[in-house]
């Protein structure tokens, strides 16, 4: 707003909201464990502290740090999350899934196929990104191009699809029987082709183009699951957009001093970013949460992005089941 603070001053600043709105995040991170669909995907992250701590133990057997992108869906709310440290997607993933409800069933997974994201179990429907799939050709097109025109030209008309049934507003249902009607033969004669490619050694399977192809084919089930699962998306696109906010972060402020500002610049990424998506204007959200202090702590589900306004009018925000199921 035009005033210089000292780095120090805005340090407090940040850590006293984060105090004031915290148990809006702790409600976040309940709901998304509540969700129908979750996304999620790693970035890496710079954190001092924890640089220090690898210097002094060299034996450490974890160094790595990681910003964790997390983007849940209950209902017709987006929830995103952002949390940074040394723990990577599956192991923060299994941290928020242990506050679901017993009742709830299976939530679909997106991901890609990375082992970090399966280091852990929980009860869910694992889908797998089509673009990952699709990306790897695209890198090796100079070199393969009949092949991979192929695969690319058949995954460009699944989108095509896909797009048709975002325009006409379909249900889960009915774009399940969508894209079962039309994008089915697609993909089993795209896994037929392939199959074929290798079996009649037509590809070598230690190029980059046989990878390609054992890629596609060994993860075929979490790769299609969108054939069989109402809802499942084609591919982790929501999740990589969320994390450009914490990449444009890390190339603007290079790093986090400590865990514990981590932990306070992912509260504060985490409903800023869920406040935007949801087209609140983030600054009076903030505000009005730092005004009603004292009744965010003891309702903070009224104080949500979109419940707040509504409370603030006097009216009774709606339930979601969730609370229902709760109670």
């Amino acid at each position: 707003v035009g005033a210089p603070l000292p780095d120090a001053t805005q340090w407090q600043l940040m850590q006293e909201l984060s105090e004031d709105v915290n148990p809006v995040y702790h409600e976040l991170v309940r709901l998304a464990a509540q969700g129908e669909m979750v996304a999620f995907d790693d970035t890496r992250v710079k954190i001092l502290s924890c640089l220090q701590e690898n210097k002094e133990n060299p034996e450490r057997k974890r160094t790595g740090m990681y910003t964790t992108g997390i983007v849940a869906r209950i209902y017709n709310h987006m929830i995103y999350l952002f949390i940074s440290g040394r723990l990577h997607a599956g192991e923060n993933m299994a941290k928020i899934m242990g506050k679901r409800f017993a009742g709830l069933g299976p939530i679909i997974q997106m991901s890609d196929a990375l082992g970090n994201n399966f280091s852990t179990e929980f009860v869910r429907i694992i889908c797998l990104c089509l673009a990952h799939g699709r990306r790897k050709f695209y890198e090796i097109y100079d070199y393969f191009p009949g092949e991979c025109r192929i695969v690319i030209d058949a995954l460009a008309l699944i989108y095509h699809y896909d797009g048709i049934a975002k325009q006409e507003k379909m249900s889960t249902e009915k774009r399940l029987i969508y894209h079962q009607t039309y994008s089915a033969p697609i993909m089993t004669t795209l896994k037929g082709w392939m199959d074929l490619q290798i079996k009649e050694k037509k590809v070598e399977p230690n190029s980059s183009l046989g990878k390609a192809f054992q890629y596609m084919l060994k993860h075929w089930d979490g790769l299609t699951m969108f054939l069989r699962i109402p809802g499942a998306m084609l591919d982790n696109n929501i999740t990589e957009r969320a994390l450009k906010i914490p990449i444009r972060s890390r190339k603007n402020s290079l790093f986090y001093k400590t865990e514990n500002g981590a932990f306070v610049g992912g509260v504060l990424t985490s409903i800023i970013h869920t406040c935007v998506m949801a087209k609140e204007n983030p600054l009076e959200y903030l505000i009005a949460l730092q005004k009603n202090r004292r009744a965010l702590l003891k309702s903070p589900q009224d104080w949500l992005p979109w419940t707040y306004k509504a409370t603030l009018s006097g009216q009774s925000p709606p339930l979601l089941l969730t609370y229902a199921i709760a109670a």
